[in-house]
C-alpha cells in the first residue's frame, strides 16, 4: 500500500464497559436518494435505523436538478442506453453492471411514481407521456425531470414516505464516527461489521449503535475541493469509515467537474443543470462567440469532461473568470416553465436568463470512484454495504454520464434491500459486545483554529494541483502536503473531544489522499482524469484503479 498509515480509532477513546446502546437490523448511515430508497424497500418488520447529518432532506440528492436517465420511450432502446454509458465510460466500465442498471431502469421509476414523485409531463416528447429531456453523452431524449428539481422531488417525496413507517428509527443531526468491526484475528479471518460510533450534534455526545447489516451511503466528497456543486455535508465520511475499516475503494482519480456552475459572488454551489444545455443552450465567450465546436463535434452536448476542460481552457487562454451560458433564444414562456428554479435564482441575483447569458465555471461534482462493492452492493467487510455516490460500482468508468447518477442510487438500493432480507432471514451470528466511547482522557480543544486552517489549505490545495487539469509535479506537492496534514489531524483527534468540523476535516483528508494516490497511480489521461504529462489514452492500462488498505482481509477468508 503507498499510502501512508491511516489515522484510525484511538484506543485511548474505546474501553469494553457496555454502554447505553441501540440495537437495529439495519443501520443506514445517510439519507439522499440511495439511504431512503433503501430503507423503505426492507421490510416492514425490520427495524431501521437511518443517520443524517444534518435535517433528513439535506443532501446532494435534494439539489440535483437534471433528472433520472431511464429508456421511457418507444424511440429509444435499452441497448442505446447501454453503450452511451459505456462510450462515456471511456473503456472502464463494468459492462455486466451497466447492463444490470439500465435495464432495472424502466421499474425504478415506476417505484419512484408509487411514491409520489411527480414527473414533468406537458408537453410529452415520445410515447412515454413525459417530457423527457437529453443531456450530454445521451443519443436519445431518456432523461424524465421534474422540472428543474428533480432531487428535491425526490427527496421530499421519499422523506414523507420514511416519516410515516413505524420501522423506520430517523437520526438527524447525527454523524457517524466510525464504523464497529470485529478485529482481524488468527488465522487472518475476515471482519465483520456490527455497529457504529454516532455523534449526536445537539448535545455531543457519542453512542455506540448496533446492528446485523450496516450500509454506507453517506454520498459524495467534493467539500475536497474548493469550488464545488455539492452542499457542504459532502465530506466523504463513508468512502474515508469504509477504506479505515479495511475496504478496497477504486477509482478515485476520476471526479467529475461539472461543466456549468453559476458564478456570482452572492451564489454558493449553485448548479446550472445540463438540461439548459440539451434544450439548446450554447457556451459562449464574453463577446458571445461559440467555441465549443472547436473542441468536439457534439459541441455542448459533449460529455461533461469534454466540455469542463474546454471552458477550463478557454477561461485560461484567454484570462477570464467566467464564460456564458446562452438559452436566451429560446421562448420566453419556455424558459420560464422548463427551469423555473433556475430563472428565479438567477433572478435574485439580477440576471434575467430569458434576455441575457448566465456566467459559470466548472465546479466539483461527482466521484465516480468509491468504496468497491459486488453486485448485490457488499463491500469487503462482511455486513457492511455501500450504495449511491459513496460506492464504486463499476457504472460509470471512467466518466459518468448525466443523470445516470440517481439511477445507480435507485437500482443498487434495491439490489441491497433485496440481499440484506435474505441476510435477516437467517440466524443471526453471536455478536461481540459494543465497546463503549470513553473520553477520560481526551479534552475539549482550544485551538479550534487549527481545524479551520487546516480545512482551507486542503481544498485550496486539492483545487491547485489535483484539479481539471493535471501534472505529477503538482500531484508530487499535493501527496507532501496531504502527509503533513494527516499527521496533524490524527495528532489533534487524538487528544482533543470529536466535532463535527473535525470529523468532518478527517474524513475529507483520507479522501483527498486517496484521489491522489489515485492519481498518481494512472499515467494516462482517460475521461476525467486528464495529466498534462501523460496526455496519451493507453489501453494497457483499461483497468479500474484499485488502492488496498493496511487492513484488507477478502470477505471470501
Amino acid at each position: 500500500m503507498e499510502s501512508s498509515e491511516p489515522c484510525g480509532q484511538n484506543p485511548k477513546k474505546l474501553t469494553s464497559i457496555m454502554s447505553k446502546k441501540t440495537d437495529y437490523d439495519v443501520l443506514i448511515i445517510g439519507s439522499g436518494a440511495a439511504g431512503l430508497s433503501l430503507a423503505l424497500r426492507l421490510p416492514a418488520n425490520a427495524s431501521i435505523a437511518v443517520v443524517s447529518k444534518r435535517e433528513l432532506v439535506e443532501g446532494n440528492t435534494l439539489y440535483a436538478q437534471g433528472g433520472i436517465s431511464a429508456v421511457l420511450d418507444e424511440a429509444d432502446s435499452l441497448e442505446s442506453h447501454i453503450q452511451d454509458t459505456i462510450r462515456a465510460g471511456a473503456g472502464l466500465c463494468d459492462e455486466e453492471v451497466v447492463k444490470l442498471v439500465v435495464e432495472n431502469g424502466p421499474q425504478n421509476i415506476r417505484w419512484l411514481l408509487n411514491q409520489g414523485v411527480e414527473f414533468t409531463q406537458q408537453p410529452p416528447t415520445g410515447s412515454s407521456g413525459y417530457h423527457l429531456t437529453r443531456e450530454g453523452g445521451h443519443s436519445h431524449r431518456r432523461v424524465v425531470h421534474a422540472a428543474d428539481a428533480t432531487g428535491k422531488m425526490v427527496e421530499l417525496s421519499l422523506e414523507g414516505q420514511a416519516r410515516q413507517r413505524a420501522n423506520i428509527t430517523l437520526l438527524e443531526h447525527h454523524i457517524a464516527v466510525d464504523l464497529i468491526c470485529t478485529p482481524r484475528g488468527n488465522g487472518m479471518q475476515a471482519r465483520r461489521c456490527y455497529g457504529a460510533y454516532l455523534l449526536n450534534l445537539k448535545n455531543d455526545q457519542v453512542t455506540s449503535i448496533g446492528a446485523r447489516c450496516v450500509v454506507l451511503a453517506t454520498g459524495g466528497s467534493n467539500k475536497v475541493y474548493l469550488y464545488t456543486s455539492n452542499p457542504d455535508v459532502a465530506t466523504g465520511d463513508g468512502i474515508a469509515m469504509g477504506w479505515r475499516a479495511g475496504c478496497r475503494v477504486a477509482n478515485m482519480e476520476f471526479i467529475q467537474f461539472h461543466p456549468t456552475c453559476l458564478y456570482h459572488t452572492e451564489a454558493k454551489s449553485f448548479l446550472i443543470t445540463e438540461a439548459v444545455r440539451g434544450e439548446g443552450g450554447v457556451l459562449v465567450l464574453p463577446n458571445g462567440k461559440r467555441f465549443m465546436d472547436a473542441y468536439d463535434k457534439r459541441g455542448e452536448l459533449a460529455p461533461r469532461d469534454i466540455v469542463a476542460r474546454a471552458i477550463d481552457n478557454e477561461m485560461k487562454q484567454h484570462g477570464l473568470d467566467s464564460v456564458f451560458l446562452d438559452i436566451s433564444h429560446r421562448d420566453e414562456n419556455f424558459i420560464r416553465s422548463h427551469f423555473p428554479t433556475i430563472y428565479n435564482k438567477c433572478l435574485q441575483l439580477g440576471i434575467d436568463i430569458t434576455r441575457e447569458p448566465i456566467p459559470v465555471v466548472p465546479a466539483a461534482h461527482y466521484a465516480c470512484g468509491g468504496i468497491w462493492t459486488d453486485k448485490t452492493a457488499r463491500t469487503d467487510i462482511q455486513g457492511l454495504y455501500a450504495v449511491g455516490e459513496t460506492a464504486y460500482t463499476g457504472l460509470h468508468g471512467a466518466n459518468r454520464m448525466a443523470s445516470n447518477s440517481l439511477l445507480e442510487c435507485l437500482v443498487f438500493s434495491e439490489i441491497a434491500a433485496t440481499d440484506i432480507t435474505r441476510q435477516l432471514q437467517k440466524k443471526e451470528a453471536p455478536r461481540p459486545p459494543l465497546l463503549h466511547w470513553d473520553e477520560s482522557r481526551v479534552t475539549d480543544s482550544d485551538e479550534a483554529v487549527v481545524v479551520a486552517h487546516n480545512w482551507d489549505e486542503l481544498r485550496r490545495f486539492m483545487w491547485d494541483y489535483v484539479g481539471i487539469v493535471r501534472r505529477n509535479k503538482r500531484l508530487a506537492r499535493a501527496r507532501r502536503r496531504i502527509n503533513l496534514l494527516q499527521h496533524e489531524i490524527c495528532e489533534y483527534y487524538s487528544n482533543f473531544r470529536v466535532t463535527n468540523d473535525l470529523l468532518e476535516l478527517r474524513n475529507l483528508a483520507d479522501v483527498a489522499e486517496l484521489i491522489i494516490l489515485s492519481a498518481m497511480r494512472r499515467r494516462e489521461s482517460r475521461g476525467l482524469h486528464f495529466n498534462r504529462d501523460y496526455p496519451w489514452q493507453d489501453e494497457n492500462q483499461r483497468q479500474p484503479t484499485i488502492l488496498i488498505p493496511d487492513n484488507y482481509v477478502s470477505s471470501k477468508r
